[in-house]
């Protein structure tokens, strides 16, 4: 069977990194009829925006995504092209699986935890204006829909994987109407899964266990902000974003990327770790049914970094990009 897939190469190192996560999809056997369309920095001129309509076309059409990393100017510019691809194709879970891997620098051994953020509200939802030329305001926005169905994903997930544990996480102490529904929700939907433990737990303390015992946890799910706070936070655990893959999906569609930046100070010099996008086309292998060669290629990826005679600067060696994918490659053919 042949899977029709578009692919985001992005801006920065983006285009190495996607094209690396490429060629070990293709090596693995797995059929695949790419789709390449541009997004990002370099389209802006010529759309007037870094986000053009046939990108959503494609996306629409395949219905599955791989997408390489895209910057966001900061305090100005266009819209998170990431939080406008979520909400306009109504991804609304954004799942990052966190685990160690063997031969990465990391203080702490044997994490495998997977983050379920809430991906389409909060203070993401992009609600906010100036009160007065000092004074800028954001409406937070969590609803009793979007709490529901992320809460839902995360225990289906716990469930299907062999998971024994859901932590929902929170500030419903000071956010006692917002942060107090999701709450309520996480809290109904739990009941329907006796089978899993469940737990709630407050984001800021959430944040110190995890620091002081990262391995007690299995599944977290939450609203879209901590999400993205815990989920880097997590990355740190584990080695740092290099190896923090993820996926958003909604109920027609599903986008899978890194949780790395685009890195545009080392873009073109075949220095990138394309880990993170790798682990993230194992997720969208999983996802569309090609269970197979999805564990082909994260055992050859782990075989590599483990052995780390071709890996790159940041993992410890002083492999290039294409070096470390070739490696993989290699691995995937020998396996």
């Amino acid at each position: 069977m042949t899977h029709k897939v578009t692919l985001i190469p992005g801006d920065g190192i983006g285009p190495e990194v996607a094209e690396a996560a490429r060629k070990v999809v293709d090596a693995s056997g797995v059929k695949i009829e790419w789709d390449v369309v541009e997004a990002g920095a370099a389209v802006i001129e010529e759309y007037g925006t870094p986000l053009p309509e046939y990108v959503l076309e494609s996306i629409k059409k395949n219905k599955i995504a791989l997408k390489g990393p895209v910057t966001t100017p900061v305090g100005k510019g266009f819209k998170s092209v990431n939080v406008t691809l979520r909400q306009t194709l109504n991804l609304y879970a954004n799942i990052r699986p966190t685990k160690t891997f063997e031969g990465v620098k990391s203080r702490y051994d044997n994490i495998d935890l997977v983050i379920f953020r809430e991906n389409t509200e909060d203070l993401y939802a992009g609600v906010e204006h100036m009160v007065s030329e000092d004074i800028a305001e954001s409406i937070k926005i969590i609803s009793k829909k979007a709490s529901d169905r992320i809460v839902r994903a995360a225990f289906e997930y716990a469930r299907e994987h062999n998971r024994k544990k859901v932590t929902a996480v929170h500030k419903a102490n000071i956010m006692k109407l917002s942060d107090g529904l999701f709450l309520k929700c996480a809290r109904s939907i739990a009941e329907e899964y006796k089978d899993i433990e469940f737990e709630d737990v407050i984001v800021d303390a959430m944040s110190m266990k995890l620091v002081i015992e990262p391995e007690k946890y299995d599944v977290l799910v939450m609203p879209n902000l901590y999400g993205d706070i815990l989920s880097d936070m997590a990355a740190g655990l584990v080695g740092g974003l290099g190896m923090l893959p993820g996926a958003n999906i909604g109920e027609d569609g599903a986008v899978f990327e890194s949780a790395h930046g685009s890195a545009p100070d080392i873009a073109g010099q075949n220095k990138a770790n394309p880990s993170a996008i790798i682990l993230s086309a194992v997720m969208m292998l999983q996802h569309i049914g090609e269970s197979d060669a999805a564990e082909k290629i994260e055992k050859a990826l782990a075989k590599v970094i483990k052995e780390g005679k071709h890996v790159t600067v940041d993992l410890g060696g002083t492999a290039g990009t294409s070096e470390f994918t070739e490696a993989i490659i290699n691995e995937i053919k020998n396996s």
